[in-house]
């Protein structure tokens, strides 16, 4: 089984970048891949509040990813990883990766005063390398925050793929539009080179105008394997139980509704087909 890891990124908030990253995860561990998934987003509401997961957020003497990616640990990175009921595991965010960019600065300094090399924004891959986690997983998620700066720039390159949310508006199409620019940048700020492993189109309602950014998004030339409808009830209700949709759907869901089924499906349609671009 290839190595498969990947961004989830969109310029734009309330798109479900989050959301879809947990639900992707448990959708690759349904499928029986072994999935990392970092949690790089400074905000309360971040994949780490979703997934209940117990964090140290405002304990600035704990050990945690942010303290990591300076190259001040206080432990082993493994001793970060928490498992969750879904199958998948989560290093969570800390109050920390708030600070990152004048971390990461001082960092830099104090490794070039010492004649050392320090690059602010590989520090990630870096610190995924000495842990060996390709020992233990498979697969690797990374949701950071929306804005350009190091959280985004360690997260793709370490990944160096990319998964965009979008919702098929008038300012959803703007991102898709950019989108070549944004590659651009962020090629030549990492001097790497990125792939699109898909677009998904979310939220989409049932309006002629949403149906027609759907059509310009494949005249864009990007690939867009499954599209999610607006299913606000299913995505919500797994925020307010903070939990994945497909556990929400299975345990908090006492009338079973067809379309939010067809929409899980969509979910595991989604991980196959990234897992097979990610494989090519």
């Amino acid at each position: 089984m290839c190595m498969l890891a990947y961004t989830t990124y969109s310029e734009s908030g309330g798109v479900g970048k989050t959301t879809l990253t947990a639900n992707l995860a448990d959708a690759h561990s349904q499928q029986g891949r072994d999935v990392l998934v970092l949690d790089l987003d400074p905000q309360q509401g971040s994949l780490s509040y979703l997934l209940d997961i117990p964090t140290s957020r405002d304990d600035d003497v704990a050990d945690n990813i942010a303290r990591h990616l300076i190259d001040e640990p206080k432990g082993e990175f493994s001793e970060l990883i928490q498992e969750t009921p879904y199958g998948f595991d989560v290093v969570p965010s800390h109050g920390m990766l708030e600070n990152l960019p004048q971390l990461l600065m001082k960092a830099q300094n104090l490794a070039e005063d010492l004649g050392e090399e320090f690059s602010p924004n590989d520090r990630l891959r870096q610190v995924l390398i000495d842990a060996d986690i390709r020992r233990e997983y498979d697969t690797i998620i990374i949701d950071p925050p929306a804005s350009p700066g190091p959280h985004l720039y360690n997260a793709v390159s370490a990944t160096r793929s990319l998964l965009l949310p979008v919702k098929p508006t008038g300012k959803g199409m703007q991102s898709i539009a950019g989108i070549e620019d944004i590659l651009t940048n962020l090629e030549a700020n990492l001097d790497l080179d990125l792939g699109v492993l898909a677009i998904v189109p979310n939220g989409i309602g049932s309006t002629s105008d949403q149906e027609q950014y759907l059509e310009e998004i494949q005249q864009l030339g990007y690939d867009a394997p499954v599209t999610i409808r607006d299913r606000s009830a299913l995505f919500e209700g797994s925020w307010d139980q903070r939990c994945t949709a497909f556990y929400y759907f299975g345990h908090h869901r006492s009338h079973k509704r067809d379309y939010e089924a067809e929409t899980l499906d969509k979910l595991r349609d989604l991980a196959a087909h990234i897992e097979e671009v990610g494989d090519q």
